[in-house]
């Protein structure tokens, strides 16, 4: 982390943690952050996503820029892909305030935003004008208000999926009432099919990917990964925050919503583990969760991911994360001889069995 880099994450840390986050996303928008440029690669890191030709596995994951309006920034980052949102149809404010809270003993958040965004229509409009680079996705969500959410996931499919790389149907925030009943078998494969239908009228056809809770039983896991596979989603992304309190320490633990950075780990990646295993890696899944340094991204692709995310973690380190991060996959993956494919899955049965 440089001294730059530093002073200006004490600085944020000394605001209210939203006030904080809609000033970085306004400083990365002025060009006000030091940025690396291009992302760090090598045939080592460069790998395929459903698709995607990523030139290194780090990417971001959704809920940093919910409109896009720090998008051309961020793919200077030094990630190798991006997800902006949640979008919903319409737009909507999100729940009340506060609702972002710093557990910073755990180097963990707590958020409960609400899926709070300026609308599927003006997010597909700054996507479209991106520059050409990074593939960046868009994550897709329902309103609080909606006499049919299932529908409005296919909804903003038809208004912004021309404009973004993938989507990635998120039916596991713990931030929208009963949204995470959509994970059950029967309501996930018909919303599934919706948006299958959706992104098939497109001009091109667009990667879908799932995004599920950590919060599952191990029936529930096999579920989903039967309705994955006979759906035909390419990817899924495990996992989303956790209604888990257990084991923190910081003042903040009891605020409500999603619990997102280090203490979701193991959660998150036995899951992963387990649904590597349940779809015989047939599926690729991208590995989310607690993730904050090299050691970390290694165990995630070990129980099974083909390239992982992560956001928290920024918070506290910053950007240069993203890079330190990369070069230190690279050097050891050359050290031990492997590629990502050889290390991918190596640790499913031992995670999964935790």
């Amino acid at each position: 982390m440089t001294l730059v880099e530093k002073l200006g994450l004490a600085a944020l840390h000394r605001l209210d943690p939203e006030r904080a986050h809609d000033l970085s996303i306004m400083a990365l928008s002025a060009g006000l952050v030091p940025l690396t440029g291009s992302p760090v690669t090598s045939d080592r890191l460069r790998t395929s996503l459903a698709g995607l030709d990523l030139p290194n596995p780090i990417g971001l994951a959704a809920g940093y820029d919910k409109n896009a309006k720090a998008v051309g920034p961020l793919m200077r980052a030094g990630f190798g892909f991006i997800e902006l949102g949640a979008a919903t149809p319409r737009p909507q404010p999100g729940n009340p305030k506060p609702r972002l809270f710093r557990l910073t003993k755990d180097q963990a958040i707590i958020n409960r935003f609400g899926f709070n965004n300026e609308g599927a229509q003006a997010i597909a409009l700054r996507l479209a004008a991106r520059p050409r680079g990074i593939p960046v996705g868009l994550n897709i969500g329902a309103n609080k208000d909606s006499a049919d959410r299932a529908a409005d996931f296919a909804a903003v499919v038809n208004i912004a999926g021309a404009s973004a790389d993938f989507l990635t149907v998120n039916v596991s925030s713990p931030n929208t009432e009963k949204l995470r009943d959509l994970q059950g078998a029967a309501a996930l494969s018909a919303l599934l099919q919706g948006v299958l239908e959706a992104r098939d009228r497109l001009s091109l056809r667009r990667p879908i990917f799932l995004k599920i809770a950590p919060d599952l039983a191990d029936g529930e896991i096999a579920d989903i990964a039967t309705v994955a596979m006979e759906s035909g989603v390419n990817g899924i992304i495990a996992t989303n925050t956790t209604l888990s309190r257990d084991g923190l320490a910081s003042p903040q633990s009891g605020q409500a919503g999603g619990l997102s950075g280090r203490p979701l780990f193991e959660r998150s990646t036995v899951v992963l583990a387990k649904l590597y295993r349940a779809t015989g890696g047939a599926i690729p899944i991208i590995g989310v969760g607690g993730i904050s340094s090299v050691d970390d991204a290694w165990e995630k692709i070990r129980a099974g991911a083909t390239a992982i995310q992560i956001y928290s973690a920024l918070i506290y380190q910053g950007f240069s994360l993203v890079t330190q991060m990369a070069e230190a996959l690279d050097m050891r993956l050359r050290k031990e001889n492997i590629t990502l494919a050889d290390l991918r899955g190596s640790g499913a049965v031992a995670w999964s069995q935790r």
